[in-house]
């Protein structure tokens, strides 16, 4: 296998940053897979009538726990328990992305860790154990996949596809269900029907596949930073683009579109067309 650090290249600071976002998605891991499928799993509703279960809790509380003995001074933005500290560094936490896979037991859902600097994302991990997955990335240091039981020891490196007309690009979204007010509809159904093949991984997952090189473009209207923060270095360092649909670079825009790097004009101008 490929070497999943290249080492020369990233500072001894991100190489602690990227082991201990490891230690952090081994932790999730062991909660997630051992409570996958239960009968008693405890699902409630949040405000914005999503689920949420004892598991999400659970994992972004024994993460802020290690990350208070391993790195006290960093601040975290988690999605289940908000900020807490205040930092150049934070931590920005999904305990668990697609929840309602998770509880229907669709094994298509993912820890998402990520260390921000100023604002910017270094590093990334999504752990995807019922997948037998795991993917991450540190700024300059190339994108990675392999076993989560590897704990990013092994991996080989990925990049983007060469793809370079709309025609002949595969798409994912992770739902195309639009409410009353959603002025992006319009340019996400017409995207649709001008590539070769639409599916609906959904998640985390499209954003990976696009970083693998399996699809070219995957599109969100509607997200938070928890659900895109590792996925937008991962995308990167693969080779790819990664914005909003304002063409904004980042996680923090509150839509998403990852791209091969070809694609990606493209691909904003058709989804902000009215």
């Amino acid at each position: 296998m490929n070497s999943p650090l290249a080492k020369a290249t990233i500072p001894a600071d991100l190489l602690r940053g990227l082991s201990i976002a490891h230690q952090l998605a081994d932790l999730a891991d062991e909660i997630t897979i051992s409570r996958f499928l239960a009968t008693d799993l405890v699902v409630q509703t949040k405000p914005d009538l999503t689920p949420v279960t004892e598991v999400d809790r659970g994992v972004e509380q024994i993460i802020r726990e290690h990350l208070a003995v391993v790195a006290p001074e960093d601040a975290i933005v988690g999605e289940e328990f908000g900020i807490s500290g205040e930092s150049s560094r934070c931590w920005v936490i999904d305990p668990i992305d697609g929840t309602k896979n998770y509880v229907r037991g669709v094994p298509v859902w993912a820890s998402l860790i990520a260390l921000l600097h100023n604002n910017e994302p270094v590093i990334g991990v999504v752990s995807a154990p019922a997948l037998g997955r795991r993917w991450w990335a540190a700024r300059n240091g190339g994108a990675f996949t392999g076993l989560p039981e590897h704990s990013g020891k092994h991996g080989r490196a990925i990049s983007v596809s060469k793809v370079a007309k709309i025609s002949d690009a595969s798409i994912s979204f992770s739902d195309l269900s639009f409410g009353d007010d959603n002025v992006y509809e319009k340019g996400f159904r017409k995207l649709a029907s001008s590539v070769w093949r639409t599916r609906g991984y959904g998640d985390f997952w499209q954003h990976c596949l696009v970083a693998e090189g399996a699809i070219d473009i995957s599109a969100e209207p509607v997200v938070a930073l928890w659900d895109l923060a590792p996925l937008s270095i991962i995308v990167t360092e693969s080779g790819g683009r990664f914005t909003g649909i304002n063409g904004v670079a980042g996680p923090a825009q509150g839509s998403a579109v990852a791209t091969n790097n070809l694609l990606h004009e493209t691909a904003l101008q058709i989804l902000n067309e009215s």
